[in-house]
Order: C-alpha cells, then structure tokens, then sequence
C-alpha cells in the first residue's frame, strides 16, 4: 500500500527526514515513537502534502502512485487521512456541514452521488457511538469549545466517516486522560473491525495506546531516520530507558 524509500525533506532550507524507509501493507498498523524533534509529525506532515515541506530525495508510493505528485486534497479523495496532533477549531462551521462536505467531495471524485443531510445523518449516527459521542455534537462548530478528550474523538469519528485507506495518526493520545485514551482506542479497534484493510501510521510518546492498539510493527526515529524497527519489546526498551539506548 505504503512504501516510502530513503526519503529527505526540509522546512524553511533545514532538514529534518534524512532518509525514511518503510512499508506498510493493508491491514497493518506501524508505531513510530522517537524524542521530540525526531521527525515525526514531520513524516506525516509530508504523506499528507503540506506544503510548507520540501521534499529534497526520496519516493513515496501510494498504491502503485507516485503520492508526491498528489495535491493534498486529491491524496485526501484517495483515502489518505491525518488525524492532526493539535486539531483547529473552525468557528461557524458545524461538524455536521464540515463532514458532509469531505464525505461527498470524496464521493464524487469516485464519480458517485452526493448524500443530503438525512442520509448523511444515518451514516454519522451508527459512527458517534464507536467513540461514545452524542449526536448533539454536530450542531457544533469544529472542535470549538471541545475538551481536549472531544477533539480527539472527534478525529477518530471523521476518520470512520471518511473510511480511508491510509490513516496517519499523530499523536492522537496526546493530552488525553486515561478514560479518552481508552474510548480513543476502542474507536481505532472499532475502525480497524470495519475496515480490516486500513492501513495506519500511529505516531506516538506513550505505551499506553499502543497497549491498546497492539500495532504489528514499531519503529524508532531519531535525528530524522528510522533507526531501529520491531515489536513492542521495544516499547518496552523506551519505557524503561528512554530514548539513549538508540541514539548511537
């Protein structure tokens, strides 16, 4: 689905990925962890074409497509999705119109018929209850107003609204009580049910969704390279001595 080879990229001249290689196939959920500044939201700021980021080498193939080459909103139509790490608030715009809206956009770049409100309502109802949110919460605006518990499921819903292909998740368990992290994580094994061929790049600080989770594979990331991969043992490693043990 996903291979990434030697890739480099830099923001305002200074380099930041300096040669990422790493395939996720259908179905398969990767952690990166690493220590802050290792390049990690930058890898995902990359696959979701965010253009303040150069990419300087390297490829990214997107099933059998040169994903460097998509817009952002044409990667997002093909079933890329980011999970943001600091989602926006976007006064004045209710969850219900923002939703719809990505919904049938991607409908019709697959040349299928938009949905109205109602029937766009049938499909939100059954997917509010994997992240325990009541339907009363898309008459807000996005995110504003939200805990920092309710931003986080919110992007979790959207993410099982818009079934993609690929779902890049930053740091979603970031700031979030062990009860939302728990609800969060029931929602990406909800997901995961429904959709068993999503593929997922979970970026993380925490064992304690990766618990939760049980990725298939984890990988470390310091000074912009990945630089070892494995299973949760190396969880483990981090937990219990912090990041030193790789930066040699």
């Amino acid at each position: 689905m996903l291979q990434i080879t030697d890739l480099h990229a830099a923001i305002d001249g200074k380099p930041i990925l300096k040669g990422i290689t790493l395939t996720v196939n259908a179905g398969e959920v990767h952690a990166v962890m690493g220590p802050n500044g290792s390049g990690k939201s930058t890898l995902a700021q990359v696959l979701s074409g965010h253009p303040a980021y150069e990419v300087t080498s390297g490829s990214v193939t997107y099933n059998g497509v040169d994903l460097l080459e998509l817009a952002p909103e044409v990667r997002a139509q093909n079933g890329v999705f980011l999970a943001f790490q600091y989602p926006i608030e976007i006064p004045g715009v209710t969850n219900a119109y923002f939703l719809r809206a990505a919904y049938n956009a991607i409908r019709k770049s697959k040349g299928l018929e938009e949905v109205d409100p109602m029937e766009f309502l049938d499909v939100v109802e059954e997917k509010l209850k994997l992240v325990d949110m009541d339907v009363s919460m898309m008459s807000r605006s996005v995110n504003v107003g939200f805990s920092g518990g309710e931003k986080k499921r919110n992007e979790i819903m959207q993410m099982a609204i818009l079934e993609p292909e690929l779902a890049i998740l930053d740091e979603t368990d970031s700031g979030l009580d062990i009860d939302a992290l728990r609800v969060v994580a029931k929602g990406i094994r909800e997901v995961r049910k429904d959709r068993p061929e999503l593929g997922i790049v979970m970026i993380t600080h925490y064992q304690r969704l990766l618990d939760e989770v049980q990725p298939d594979f984890v990988h470390i990331m310091v000074d912009g390279r990945i630089v070892q991969s494995g299973g949760m043992e190396l969880v483990e490693i981090v937990e219990r001595s912090g990041y030193d043990s790789f930066r040699d």
